[in-house]
């Protein structure tokens, strides 16, 4: 008899009985194969169920490692909760520019396919209200967003002289 741990999800077991269960299935057409003695001399009956078992060891493996995957969690996510898009603005087709906070700091990314590139490095970082952040943005927060993007890149634009003058 299989024993199947508790602590798995209801999926996770019911993806593994699953897997039992057409495991057997599959097997036992093979087994009632075997015993028929009017079986066709090419047809190695042993090699059959050996391989029909590795292939159920395979399926059983490939779901207790999706099911060890998805209880580890994000291992690699240590710096995702410290990072945060902000906001973002389209300034060509496929181009966009977007605001990105890391920890403390406030990073504008240049983001085109295959390339992004650190526009600029905020020495002041931008107050960004609550309803700015996150998906679903109306016309209206991104207008607010450019007008801001606008202001802070004028403000550390190094003032041109006139060369009329």
């Amino acid at each position: 008899m299989i024993a199947i741990p508790r602590s798995l999800s209801p999926s996770v077991r019911q993806a593994f009985v699953g897997a039992v269960v057409l495991g057997v299935g599959f097997l036992a057409p093979i087994a009632a194969m075997a015993q028929d003695s009017g079986a066709s001399p090419g047809l190695d009956s042993a090699a059959l169920i050996r391989v029909s078992l590795g292939l159920v060891a395979v399926l059983a493996a490939i779901v207790a490692l999706g099911w060890i995957v998805r209880r580890m969690g994000n291992v690699a996510g240590s710096a995702a909760g410290r990072m945060r898009v902000l906001g973002g603005v389209s300034v060509g087709n496929r181009e966009r520019v977007v605001l990105l906070q890391v920890g403390d700091q406030q990073i504008l990314l240049g983001v085109a396919p295959g390339r992004v590139q650190t526009l600029h490095v905020l020495d002041q970082p931008l107050e960004v209200s609550g309803s700015d952040t996150g998906a679903g943005r109306g016309r209206d927060e991104q207008q607010g967003f450019a007008s801001r993007l606008h202001q802070v890149m004028a403000q550390n634009r190094p003032s041109r002289k006139d060369p009329s003058s």
